[in-house]
C-alpha cells in the first residue's frame, strides 16, 4: 500500500527542470532518493539539418532541366516536367531517356498544381527565391544538350555492339581498323552553319552585272562529302530526313543537300524536282535558325543554273523567301538576297517577281548592315528595274529618294547609279530623279576626282543622257549646275565610251527648244529665272547616314 502511495506521487508530481544542452535536471523518488538526469543537444546537427533544409527534394526538381519547376505539368505517363521543356521536346520531336532508362509520354499535359502549391511554400519556409518559368529559348537549349549527349551515348553503344560483333567474326588484324575508322567518323547533327557560311574574298567588290550571289562560293571536289547525288537511294535518304518531324534530321538533311549543291551543274539540275522545292518552301520559314539558313542556302545554289530559275518561281516559292528577307535570321537574310538577285537574271522572272512583293524589302536591305546582303539587293533591283511595271513600282515607292541618298554618302553608289540610269529611262522617274537633283549631284561626280573607275563614270554620263530627254528642265538645271564645262572636259580626256556620251549630251544641250528659243540664251539674258521649277525641298531632308 504504502508503495503504491509513492509511486502514485512520484507519477503526478511534476518536473522541477529540464535540461538542455548539458544542463541538470532532478527528479526526487517516492523513497526520498534524488535521480539525475543529463540531456544534451548537439549545435552541429541542427546546423546540419538546417543546411539540408535548404536543399530541395527530387521530385521538385524536373528531370530534363534538373531546376526548381515554375510551371510543373503531369504527362501521360505520369512524371511531372516543366512546362517549357514538355513543348520544347514536342516541337524538336525529341523523346528523352530519363535517369530510370524510362521514356515519357508527352502525348497529354495537365497542371500539376498540388506539387506547385508543394515547391512555393517550401521556398518560402526555407528562404528561397520562387523558381521562374523557364522561357522557350532557354529550354531549347537544355533540351539540345541533352540530345547530344543521348546522342552521343547512343553512338558509343551502337559502336561498342558493332566492335564486339566485329570482333566475333573478323580476324584480329581487321578489328582494330574496323574501330578506327568508327572512331573517326564524322557527325553531321550538329554541324554549324556558320562554318559553312560564304564570304567573298579579297576587298575587291563584285562586277556590277555579277551572275553569282556574293553569298556563294563553289568548293572544291575534296571538301564534299562522300555522296551520290545520282543514287536513287541517297536521294530517298534525304528526302525521307526532310520528313521527318525531329528537327535534327531535317536539319542533317539540308546540310548535305547544301554541300552537294555547292558544285556541279547536273547535281543542281537533278536536285531541283517539284518535290523538294515543295519541302524547301515549308522550311525556309521555319523558326529554327539552322533549318531556316540551310534551307534558304540550298535554294541559292539550286537558283545558280539557267533552267532552274523559272522552275524556282512557279513552285511558289518567292511568297516565303521575302518572308525571310523581312524577318528572318540575318544569315538567312543574306541568302534570301542573293536568291531573289540570282532568281532575278532569268527575263521571265522580272515581272513576277516584283508582283509578288519582293520591291519593298530589297529597298529595306539597301541599309542592312550585311554588305553581302547590301550588295545583293541592289543588283536584284538592277536587273529588276530593267522591267517598265517594276521601275514605275520603285519610283512611288520612294526608290529614287534612297538612291540619291547612297550616291551623295558614297555608299554603294556604283549600285546605285545602275538603278538610277534605269528609273531615268521612264518619265515618272526622270522627273522624280530631276526633283531630287540629280543633274547637279551627277555634275559634281564628274567634276570631282572621287570616281573610283571609268565603269563609274560611264555610269553617271549613262544617267545624264537619259536624264536630257527631260527638255528645257534639264537643260536649265545642268546650265546652272555647270554641266557644259564639264562635259567638255569629259569629251577630251575621257574613254572613248565617255566621250561618245558626253558628245551626245552636249549636242542635246545645244539644241533649241521646239518653240525656235536658245534656252542659253534666254538664260544668260536673266528672262528666264534660273531656280528649278520645283523646288528641292525633299533634299535637303534627306539624310545620307541613313542609307
Amino acid at each position: 500500500m504504502e508503495f503504491q502511495e509513492a509511486l502514485l506521487r512520484y507519477l503526478n508530481k511534476p518536473e522541477e527542470g529540464k535540461g538542455v544542452c548539458g544542463k541538470e535536471g532532478r527528479k526526487e523518488m517516492g523513497n526520498g532518493k534524488q535521480r539525475w538526469r543529463v540531456f544534451y543537444k548537439s549545435s552541429s546537427s541542427s546546423n546540419a539539418s538546417k543546411r539540408q533544409s535548404k536543399e530541395p527534394p527530387k521530385e521538385f526538381l524536373c528531370p530534363i532541366s534538373g531546376s526548381l519547376m515554375a510551371d510543373p505539368v503531369i504527362v501521360s505517363s505520369g512524371q511531372t516536367f516543366e512546362r517549357a521543356c514538355v513543348q520544347v521536346c514536342k516541337a524538336l520531336g525529341f523523346n528523352p531517356t530519363l535517369s530510370e532508362g524510362s521514356s515519357p509520354d508527352f502525348s497529354t499535359i495537365i497542371p500539376n498544381l498540388a506539387i506547385q502549391s508543394t515547391i512555393l511554400s517550401w521556398c518560402d519556409k526555407c528562404s528561397v527565391d520562387r523558381p521562374k518559368p523557364l522561357d522557350f529559348d532557354s529550354a531549347e537549349k537544355v533540351v539540345r544538350t541533352l540530345m547530344a549527349s543521348q546522342k552521343a551515348e547512343n553512338k558509343s553503344e551502337d559502336s561498342d555492339k558493332e566492335l564486339i560483333k566485329a570482333v566475333a567474326e573478323t580476324p584480329p588484324v581487321l578489328k582494330f581498323a574496323h574501330a578506327i575508322t568508327d572512331l573517326n567518323r564524322r557527325s553531321t547533327h550538329f554541324y554549324s552553319s556558320s562554318q559553312e557560311s560564304v564570304t567573298t574574298t579579297g576587298s575587291t567588290p563584285p562586277l556590277p552585272l555579277a551572275t553569282r550571289p556574293s553569298c556563294y562560293s563553289s568548293s572544291s571536289s575534296s571538301e564534299i562529302e562522300t555522296l551520290n547525288p545520282d543514287s536513287p537511294e541517297e536521294d530517298e535518304g534525304i528526302i525521307a530526313k526532310l520528313k521527318s518531324p525531329q528537327v535534327f534530321e531535317q536539319e542533317e538533311a539540308l546540310v548535305s543537300l547544301r554541300k552537294i549543291t555547292r558544285t556541279g551543274e547536273e547535281t543542281r539540275v537533278s536536285l531541283c524536282s517539284p518535290r523538294l522545292l515543295s519541302m524547301l518552301r515549308s522550311l525556309i520559314i521555319s523558326r529554327y535558325s539552322g533549318i531556316q539558313v540551310n534551307a534558304v542556302a540550298v535554294l541559292v545554289n539550286l537558283s545558280l543554273e539557267k533552267i532552274n530559275k523559272v522552275k524556282i518561281v512557279r513552285s511558289g516559292i518567292v511568297p516565303p523567301l521575302i518572308d525571310v528577307l523581312k524577318g528572318g535570321f540575318p544569315e538567312a537574310q543574306d541568302h534570301a538576297a542573293g536568291a531573289l538577285f540570282s532568281l532575278a537574271l532569268e527575263d521571265a522572272n522580272k515581272t513576277a517577281i516584283g508582283v509578288l512583293g519582293a520591291l519593298p524589302p530589297l529597298l529595306h536591305t539597301l541599309r542592312s548592315e550585311s554588305e553581302r546582303a547590301r550588295n545583293d539587293s541592289a543588283l536584284a533591283l538592277y536587273h529588276l528595274s530593267l522591267v517598265q511595271s517594276n521601275r514605275t513600282k520603285l519610283v512611288k515607292l520612294g526608290a529614287v529618294q534612297i538612291l540619291m541618298g547612297m550616291v551623295n554618302s558614297g555608299h554603294l553608289w556604283s549600285r546605285a547609279l545602275l538603278v538610277l540610269c534605269n528609273l531615268a529611262a521612264c518619265p515618272d522617274g526622270r522627273t522624280a530623279m530631276l526633283d531630287a537633283g540629280a543633274v547637279e549631284c551627277l555634275v559634281g561626280l564628274l567634276r570631282g576626282n572621287e570616281l573610283e573607275s571609268d565603269s563609274i563614270r560611264e555610269s553617271c554620263l549613262a544617267a545624264l543622257y537619259a536624264l536630257s530627254f527631260g527638255g528645257s528642265r534639264f537643260k536649265g538645271l545642268a546650265k546652272e549646275a555647270g554641266a557644259m564645262e564639264t562635259l567638255m572636259r569629259v569629251e577630251k580626256i575621257g574613254s572613248e565610251r565617255a566621250r561618245e556620251k558626253a558628245k551626245k549630251i552636249l549636242e542635246i544641250m545645244r539644241e533649241k527648244t521646239e518653240e525656235g528659243l536658245d534656252w542659253e540664251a534666254l538664260l544668260d539674258s536673266g528672262l528666264v529665272s534660273r531656280t528649278r521649277h520645283w523646288p528641292l525641298q525633299d533634299r535637303s531632308s534627306v539624310n545620307s547616314s541613313e542609307f
